[in-house]
C-alpha cells in the first residue's frame, strides 16, 4: 500500500499529465510517453516538493521547457 505522501505524488503526476495532454490535445498515453522520453516526468518527481507548491499551468509550462531542453518538440 502506497504512503500518503507517495500517493500525492501519485494523484499530482496524473493532474499533470492530464493537463499537458488537454493543452495539446493528444491522449493521456501519450503525454505521458512523450513526458516519460524526454525527462520531465522525473523532473516532477525530483522537484515535487516544489512543483506542487505552483499552479498547474506552470507546472505543465516547466514540462514543456524541460522537454524542450532535452529534444522534445512539443510545445
Amino acid at each position: 500500500m502506497l504512503k500518503d505522501r507517495d500517493l500525492n505524488k501519485v494523484r499530482y503526476m496524473v493532474v499533470c499529465v492530464n493537463e499537458f495532454a488537454d493543452r495539446l490535445n493528444i491522449n493521456g498515453k501519450e503525454a505521458f510517453n512523450y513526458l516519460n522520453k524526454h525527462k520531465a516526468i522525473n523532473f516532477l518527481l525530483n522537484n515535487y516538493e516544489i512543483e506542487h507548491t505552483l499552479s498547474i499551468d506552470e507546472a505543465v509550462d516547466d514540462m514543456v521547457i524541460v522537454s524542450k531542453n532535452n529534444g522534445g518538440t512539443i510545445q
